[in-house]
């Protein structure tokens, strides 16, 4: 799924692709994606790009016209992705069985009148979940996965006063308080086991039991993994993304590989749909954690 550092990537891409032009015709493929039926899609055609942005892992591509602004707003959820076409299919896309989702033409830029043909993007989604979710609205905050999101790790206000007090009191474990997007807006599964990593906590650790040293190390953890990640992905074409995430992590998606900082063979625990790794001499004391739903360190 793409997270925090993918999205700003993105936004950063289209940023320098986006602003300024002109939107053409936009074509909804597959039925499920849209979101919102007031604006229609058709409003945003003729408008032109103001900005790109991010808010948590949605992406917001925000317009102007003589009626106000008009927000589209994306959440490539687990299997989504944006890919960008320099030169757009002349035949407008078709409902079928095969992954493109939406198609977001540009109106021909005056200054390139050389241009091969119209450019733009899709949204594409591989697999049969279909969760991929696009939004017309007004302003961003009306989608409501966007309004419930909490503080942006990246932001100046998420200090290690804010991080405390969104801990205390929390019963949940570690792993879960971070991939809540309500407590903190970004951070999935895969960049939650390198957080926890890099501060060597256990996934499985109840947040409201962290001394103030290990709060510290976290809060430290979350700013130095996000940012480095997105220093990686800067100035990335958007079909690079994935495979440079991959590379950048160190613990998820690593089972059975040895730990770069210690050389423990990384572990994995298993759920309904997803799955953690972690380091057992980083982050648990030498102990494996029991594959298992709701687990406990094994005595």
């Amino acid at each position: 799924m793409p997270e925090l550092p993918e999205v700003e990537a993105l936004a950063s891409f289209l940023t320098q692709r986006l602003v300024g032009r002109v939107v053409g015709p936009v074509h909804q493929v597959a039925v499920n994606v849209l979101k919102t039926y007031d604006p229609p899609l058709t409003a945003l055609r003729g408008r032109t790009v103001r900005a790109v942005g991010r808010r948590g892992k949605f992406l917001v591509i925000t317009t102007d016209g003589a009626d106000g602004p008009l927000c589209l707003v994306v959440h490539l959820a687990r299997a989504g992705w944006l890919r960008w076409q320099v030169k757009l299919p002349a035949e407008p896309p078709h409902p079928g069985r095969g992954p493109l989702a939406l198609r977001v033409q540009l109106e021909p830029a005056a200054d390139d009148p050389g241009a091969p043909g119209p450019s733009g993007f899709d949204l594409t989604e591989a697999g049969t979940q279909k969760r991929l979710a696009v939004y017309c609205v007004r302003e961003a905050d009306e989608v409501p996965g966007i309004a419930r999101l909490g503080p942006d790790p990246l932001d100046e206000a998420f200090t290690l006063e804010a991080l405390t007090a969104l801990l205390a009191g929390e019963r949940r474990q570690l792993k879960g308080v971070l991939r809540d997007q309500s407590v903190l807006a970004g951070i999935g599964n895969a960049y939650s086991d390198e957080v926890l990593h890099a501060a060597r906590l256990s996934p499985f650790k109840l947040a409201a039991k962290l001394t103030g040293p290990e709060v510290a190390t976290l809060h430290a953890a979350i700013g130095s993994t996000l940012r480095e990640a997105v220093e990686r992905s800067r100035g990335l074409a958007a079909g690079e993304l994935k495979a440079e995430k991959k590379t950048g992590l160190r613990v998820h998606g690593r089972a059975g590989q040895p730990c770069p900082v210690c050389g423990d063979t990384i572990r994995e625990v298993s759920f309904a749909d997803s799955a953690l790794q972690y380091c057992p001499t980083c982050q648990t004391g030498g102990k494996p954690l029991a594959d298992r739903r709701l687990s406990r360190l094994l005595k």
